[in-house]
């Protein structure tokens, strides 16, 4: 499947796919899930009416971050592998720093999609495991990422969560799972956010692991933005 990048940033492009999408649904209410809701707000869109459903794994930190919050109607934390998702009733799912750290991460994808509306959007974000950030972060003990979390990132509602970047967190990984299921990558972008530029020993760090690597690891980025459709019509295989 060829590569389709936009120039357009990740907030405008989530944004701008969302109404090209309600558009396409005559203005009505878009139900969306967020997926790794922990770490991410549902889409604030002018005129656009939105119901927003959270979804994450049951970790105390989550489970904390989460009952102070007032945006989402509802919200379920647990295996992903089995909380309860309902069939096709979303428009479109906002997946963000999920499947980087969950195993099974394409079971949970597959469930995830089986909840979303046929010609629905994914709107995702993840580390790639073949960055120089996504290397480290995978490679750094748990304990010793616990105790550098606070002063290399700061307040972070969360904390470190499992680095588990499984093949499906890269961009190869992704590209192969929507070829096999009939999906359509519309938009992929390559971005650096978060820990990966939190403080200059992070970024002196990543920039280490690329050189190490001989570039095979690259510090250009350490996250990965897509837009995914999810086909239409009935000929497309059943997800």
């Amino acid at each position: 499947m060829s590569e389709v990048r936009s120039v357009a940033q990740r907030g405008d492009l989530f944004g701008q796919r969302i109404r090209e999408h309600w558009t396409g649904q005559y203005g009505r209410r878009l139900d969306v899930l967020v997926a790794g809701c922990a770490h991410d707000q549902p889409p604030p869109l002018e005129r656009i009416e939105t119901r927003a459903t959270g979804v994450d794994e049951d970790h105390p930190a989550i489970r904390a971050a989460l009952e102070e919050r007032t945006d989402l109607v509802k919200w379920s934390l647990g295996d992903l592998r089995s909380v309860p998702l309902e069939h096709r009733a979303y428009d479109v799912i906002q997946l963000s720093f999920l499947l980087e750290r969950v195993r099974h991460a394409e079971l949970i994808f597959d469930r995830l999609l089986q909840s979303l509306r046929p010609g629905g959007l994914v709107l995702l974000r993840m580390r790639d495991r073949r960055s120089a950030y996504g290397l480290l972060d995978r490679m750094t003990p748990a304990w010793l990422r616990r105790l550098l979390w606070r002063p290399l990132v700061g307040s972070g509602p969360t904390g470190p969560l499992p680095a588990v970047y499984e093949p499906l967190a890269s961009s190869d990984g992704m590209h192969a799972f929507c070829l096999s299921r009939g999906l359509m990558i519309t938009d992929d972008v390559r971005n650096s956010s978060g820990p990966a530029r939190a403080s200059w020993i992070a970024r002196v760090a990543i920039k280490a692991v690329a050189r190490l690597t001989n570039g095979r690891y690259p510090d250009s980025h350490d996250e990965i933005t897509m837009v995914i459709r999810k086909p239409q019509h009935h000929f497309a295989r059943v997800i």
